[in-house]
């Protein structure tokens, strides 16, 4: 199998840039195009009493996703350079979407590798990936 458009699922953990130093190294090696895809989950972008609608809100969170989506892309050297896509919905569903839609041969994701009843609590939006993507999903657990 060759992969030629890796799509890399970024937010603001370290996960997430630990995921995005993986993704970028493997695009390097393979000669490969990138994206960096980032949600807006509408059921976290909600403040109740904050004083702002709802809509004002997802469109905050995704101004913030814009800014996120940019410096990844500064500090990724590959040529091309990587596509940016902000989404809003579940985030699951949305990053498999993009993968479909783009479309990726594989998707990269940051973990924070908890198990147990931590998971079950938490959910994992890297497990749910797996479960949803048309494609490989290589999950890069956070370092030790």
């Amino acid at each position: 199998m060759s992969f030629k458009r890796i799509l890399v699922a970024v937010d603001w953990s370290a996960f997430a840039a630990r995921a995005a130093d993986v993704g970028l190294d493997l695009a390097r090696s393979l000669g490969a195009e990138v994206a960096f895809i980032n949600v807006v989950d509408p059921t976290t972008a909600v403040v109740p009493q904050g004083g702002y609608a709802a809509g004002d809100l997802i469109t905050l969170a995704k101004q913030d996703s814009k800014r996120l989506l940019a410096a990844f892309r500064e500090r990724a050297p590959v040529e091309p350079a990587p596509l940016e896509f902000v989404h809003v919905g579940k985030p699951p569903e949305e990053i498999a979407k993009a993968a479909k839609d783009w479309p990726a041969d594989l998707i990269v994701i940051g973990s924070h590798g908890r198990g147990g009843v931590e998971r079950l609590f938490l959910g994992s939006v890297a497990e749910a990936v797996m479960r949803e993507a048309p494609c490989p999903v290589l999950v890069v657990r956070a370092s030790e």
